[in-house]
């Protein structure tokens, strides 16, 4: 079964994918971040600062980095989110800015008028959903939503506008509910979370709960949480 764990900036969706993954046995997807791609293709430049145009390069270097990903594990596997996620974060820059910080004090952290770039980049992220929408659709069996429990974590690289995470929140469940696709929402500790959701798809647990999370623990402090202008550009 190819599952996705959805949800918003600081939903805990990587950590969870990790536990999981260790609790069931199910390989998980290893896709780069953004912050892993940006100083390749943007060297020294923060997201807060990318403009339409090389948003939209980001969105597409993402995307196939999960594809390739997605292909690599065949038909069983944990994904940290989907290419719906490129798509949104796009589609809520047209709502809540490109650097959605500037909009966070505004009402709803929304944007008061769109530029002519902006709305030709509205254009195109559109039309970017279209096939993002198509080969989430043919790739997914089900998705676990994540609530977004927790305040966003202020690490410099996300945007820090609540505005912006429940614009994310809403449209990706309502395209959820447009694909058809199966989802099934979920929140409580990670303990619970990980039994929970095997539960659901009736995954038998290969280890406790509690070395589960010390495994992800251990996997998750492995991670690079630099934030990308303090990056070098990948040899690769």
């Amino acid at each position: 079964m190819r599952i996705s764990i959805s949800g918003t900036y600081s939903a805990g969706k990587t950590s969870t994918v990790m536990a999981l993954s260790h609790y069931t046995g199910v390989p998980r997807t290893l896709a780069r971040t953004i912050r892993e791609i940006m100083p390749e293709a943007f060297p020294g430049k923060a997201l807060a600062e990318v403009t339409p145009a090389e948003f939209l390069q980001l969105m597409l270097r993402r995307h196939t980095g999960r594809a390739v990903q997605e292909a690599l594990l065949g038909e069983n596997f944990i994904s940290d989110g989907s290419s719906l996620q490129e798509w949104l974060y796009g589609a809520g820059r047209v709502i809540h800015g490109m650097n959605p910080n500037d909009t966070a004090g505004n009402e709803g952290g929304l944007v008061t008028e769109l530029t002519p770039e902006m709305h030709f980049f509205s254009s195109v992220v559109d039309q970017y959903g279209y096939a993002l929408k198509q080969h989430v659709k043919n790739t997914f069996d089900a998705y676990v939503h994540l609530r977004h429990e927790l305040p966003i974590a202020a690490d410099g690289h996300r945007p820090m506008n609540e505005g912006f995470r429940a614009t994310i929140d809403n449209m990706l469940l309502a395209t959820l509910d447009e694909l058809e696709i199966p989802y099934h929402v979920v929140s409580g500790t990670m303990p619970e979370r990980l039994e929970t959701i095997a539960g659901i798809f009736g995954l038998e647990p290969v280890m406790s709960t509690e070395k589960a999370i010390e495994l992800a623990w251990e996997d998750y402090g492995q991670q690079d949480f630099r934030i990308e202008t303090d990056r070098v550009p990948s040899a690769a």
